[in-house]
C-alpha cells in the first residue's frame, strides 16, 4: 500500500463522503459481489471491507516476523568505530556484520 494516504472516518462521515461523490469505492462492484455472496453485509465498523480484507487484518500481527530459529540474541561489545562503520551501511547492517564474521570463520577454520 505504499503511496496511499490513510484516513480515519466515522461511518457517518464515510456515508456523507459517498453522498458528495468523494468516495473512490466502486459501490456497484461491491454490490454485485455482495449479491454473489462474495461481500459481507454492511458492517458498522468497516462498511467497505471485503472478506479477503477482513481475513488479512485478522492474520496481521504487530512486530517483526518470526526468525529462522538459527540465531541467538546476546549482549556483546564492539569498538565504536566498528559499529559505526557497519551502521553507516544502512538497514541490514547486523546481517552484514554476521556475514563478515562467518567469512572470517571460514577463512580461519582449523585445517
Amino acid at each position: 500500500m505504499a503511496g496511499l494516504k490513510m484516513t480515519t472516518m466515522t461511518v457517518k462521515e464515510m456515508r456523507a463522503a459517498r453522498e458528495r461523490g468523494e468516495s473512490k469505492t466502486d459501490l456497484e462492484f461491491l454490490h454485485h459481489n455482495q449479491l454473489a455472496g462474495l461481500e459481507p453485509e454492511d458492517d458498522e465498523d468497516a462498511p467497505d471491507a471485503s472478506v479477503v480484507m477482513r481475513e488479512a487484518i485478522a492474520k496481521r500481527r504487530a512486530g517483526r516476523p518470526a526468525g529462522s530459529g538459527n540465531k541467538e540474541e546476546v549482549a556483546i561489545r564492539f569498538d565504536k568505530d566498528v559499529l559505526e562503520a557497519f551502521r553507516s551501511t544502512g538497514r541490514g547492517w547486523q546481517t552484514r556484520m554476521n556475514d563478515a564474521l562467518k567469512t572470517w570463520l571460514k577463512e580461519h577454520a582449523a585445517r
